[in-house]
């Protein structure tokens, strides 16, 4: 046998073991009113396998084994490098078996199977990140304060909640639970729905490598029911969500009945804003490819590109050429630039703000509309589609989640800047110059958490990453101010 049918062996017998519970204290933990729910293979429609749907009941039960695990298991009070080396074994074990995880989350969320490996290589990278900067922190600080002796002093919070979206499943757990657990936190982690097969997985090998029971929890489940019960948890230390904007809302309130620190990443509408002394090709391919990553369901993504007049119409012909030639195909076939997006329900949409858009009278560049793939004619693919007109259009200001970029002309920096900055979203937007004093002074002059330039969807461990409007709250992710977000502060004073 191939080690390529040994794969395919192995992810067939993961999911052909019945319905996948969820994962708590240690142990299994199935639904209790025996409900599941199937997981689909975007890329051919076809059932992958069917999963527990977790509730409230059984959400709250995993909360309390993870507070068990936080005062009795001393995870807590392991000392710092002792409490990486779990960290450590766990991600050099991922990094085994990261051609598994990798086809596993290909097939899971539609995404191209090089994609997908680039996924796994950042939970990697950033278990290894928090889990390296956590050994060398301070967490006592003597202050200097007249008259008396000070200090502040860092503890864990205790059980942190994450709730994961289905575009990044594998690489945002990693997001969410790496700073938790290297700051001594315990986490019970709600993948999402469409995609959990990742998150259940990694579980599975926690156990295998000796974790204490109860520091890391998985509730799969549908949103209005498990992902609701996490949120209104009021045993919650911590709560980080990434979605959208809608039910980034619903979380916050839930957290903010119970006075739960909750950060936020939600969505975005991001701006590209070409000068006219770019090299035109160079800049028109890096957005095609930015705009069908992971066909397009990014939220930090450029999705309103706005071009100064002079190199206007020779940038639309480039992009709208260089979109035409992207190969649609299943995600883990040879030669596929772009899959599917993640269900039929997320096609519709898709289809549907074309519509909506061209309805209000945007111009079609380019159609867009639902792909054909052979051989799999019930996956959920569409084409790269481009519009331009007014901003005021539907599609240039709501959030679509899919391969479908608005272009729009302007005259100066100063329309441009007014341009990119009208939107109710905050997350990421890029300047694209060889004016490298302008690029600094755009950038910096964005209402964004993030400012690229000459590049897009540029995320680095060690630079702060986040969101501002509706684009999130609370504070980024990858950095060590993400770090500082898992440790609560206590001030120590005496009088002298």
């Amino acid at each position: 046998m191939s080690s390529e049918q040994s794969l395919q062996a192995e992810i067939k017998d993961i999911l052909s073991q019945g319905p996948i519970s969820g994962f708590a204290g240690g142990e299994e933990l199935a639904s209790s009113s025996g409900e599941t729910f199937p997981v689909y293979d975007p890329g051919s429609g076809e059932k992958l396998a069917d999963v527990h749907n977790l509730q409230a009941e059984d959400v709250d039960r995993a909360v309390e084994l993870a507070g068990q695990a936080f005062e009795n298991a001393e995870w807590a009070d392991l000392p710092v490098n002792e409490r990486c080396v779990y960290l450590h074994r766990l991600t050099d074990e991922v990094e085994k078996r990261k051609p598994l995880i990798s086809h596993l989350e290909s097939m899971d969320c539609g995404k191209i199977l090089g994609q997908a490996e680039d996924d796994v290589q950042n939970f990697i990278d950033t278990m290894r990140y928090f889990a390296d900067l956590a050994q060398n922190m301070q967490l006592r600080t003597v202050l200097a304060v007249k008259g008396h002796e000070a200090a502040y002093a860092r503890h864990p919070w205790g059980v942190c909640g994450s709730i994961v979206p289905w575009n990044f499943p594998f690489l945002l757990c990693g997001w969410g639970i790496a700073p938790a657990l290297a700051a001594g936190n315990t986490v019970v982690v709600k993948p999402a729905e469409d995609t959990p097969l990742t998150t259940l997985y990694l579980a599975r090998m926690v156990k295998e490598i000796g974790f204490p029971d109860g520091v890391v929890n998985v509730v799969p489940g549908l949103g209005g029911v498990t992902g609701a019960a996490l949120s209104a948890n009021s045993k919650l230390s911590r709560m980080s969500f990434t979605g959208s904007p809608d039910v980034g809302r619903l979380v916050a309130a839930e957290c903010g009945r119970n006075l739960v620190p909750v950060k936020l990443e939600l969505g975005g509408k991001g701006a590209a804003v070409v000068f006219d002394d770019v090299d035109v090709p160079e800049a028109a391919q890096k957005l095609v490819e930015a705009i069908t990553f992971h066909t397009g369901q990014v939220c930090c993504d450029a999705t309103r590109w706005l071009v100064q007049k002079p190199v206007y119409d020779e940038f639309v012909n480039e992009v709208s050429e260089r979109m035409q030639k992207v190969v649609i195909g299943y995600p883990s076939d040879e030669g596929s630039a772009m899959g599917p997006v993640v269900s039929e329900k997320q096609k519709s949409r898709v289809l549907g703000y074309l519509e909506k858009g061209i309805g209000e009278g945007a111009e079609v560049v380019l159609e867009g509309g639902a792909a054909e793939v052979e051989g799999r004619p019930d996956g959920y693919y569409v084409k790269p589609a481009l519009l331009a007109g007014s901003l005021d259009n539907v599609a240039a200001r709501e959030e679509i989640f899919g391969p479908v970029a608005y272009l729009a002309p302007f005259d100066s920096e100063a329309d441009a800047l007014a341009k990119a900055n009208d939107t109710p979203y905050g997350l990421a937007n890029s300047v694209w110059s060889s004016d490298l004093g302008r690029c600094q002074r755009v950038a910096e002059s964005f209402v964004a958490g993030n400012g690229w330039i000459n590049s897009h969807n540029v995320v680095v461990h060690g630079v702060p990453y986040g969101g501002v409007k509706q684009s999130g709250m609370g504070g980024g992710v990858g950095s060590l101010e993400t770090l500082l977000d898992y440790y609560r502060g206590i001030s120590v004073i005496r009088p002298l």
